[in-house]
C-alpha cells in the first residue's frame, strides 16, 4: 500500500501535467459532490481530511 504522503507526491505530479483547460473537468465525486482537479487540489496540498478522501478514491480508480 501507498504511503499518504507518496500518495500526495504522486497526485501533485500529475496535476502538474495536466492542461489548464482541463483542470475544471470533475475527476472525482464523493458523497454525491463533485470535485475538480482544481478543487482536488487544494485539498490534497492543504492535506485536510476531504484531500484524504479524494487520493483515497484516485487510488481506488487508478487515476494515482
Amino acid at each position: 500500500m501507498i504511503k499518504q504522503e507518496d500518495k500526495r507526491a504522486k497526485f501533485l505530479k500529475i496535476y502538474a501535467d495536466v492542461p489548464e483547460g482541463l483542470r475544471k473537468d470533475i475527476i472525482v465525486v464523493i458523497e454525491k459532490k463533485p470535485y475538480t482537479w482544481n478543487t482536488a487540489f487544494i485539498e490534497i496540498e492543504e492535506n485536510t481530511p476531504l484531500g484524504k478522501k479524494i487520493l483515497k478514491v484516485l487510488e481506488d480508480i487508478k487515476i494515482i
